[in-house]
């Protein structure tokens, strides 16, 4: 039993030299992909980036008070949170 036959090395080898030619020899250009983006994804993105601002100051405010010790957590509303994870 042969393995590697010497024609079917060669027939791969004829196609990938040809493979990157096309008939007519003529060179094709190719195309760039282009994005576009909608009107209205620019203005929600706005609108992430405006609410985004006020949750920095809430969690720089949270980590000041966690870091001064004054952070308290409220244990009813921590066990009406937890309840429905925990039925």
């Amino acid at each position: 039993m042969k393995i590697n036959e010497p024609g079917r090395i060669s027939a791969l080898q004829k196609y990938a030299n040809h493979k990157g030619t096309r008939s007519g020899g003529a060179e094709t250009t190719r195309r760039k992909d282009e994005v576009s983006i909608s009107p209205e994804a620019k203005e929600l993105l706005e609108s992430n980036r405006a609410a985004q601002a006020g949750r920095t100051e809430k969690l720089n405010e949270l980590k000041a008070s966690v870091s001064a010790g004054t952070y308290h957590v409220e244990a009813g509303k921590l066990a009406e949170k937890l309840l429905p994870y925990l039925k």
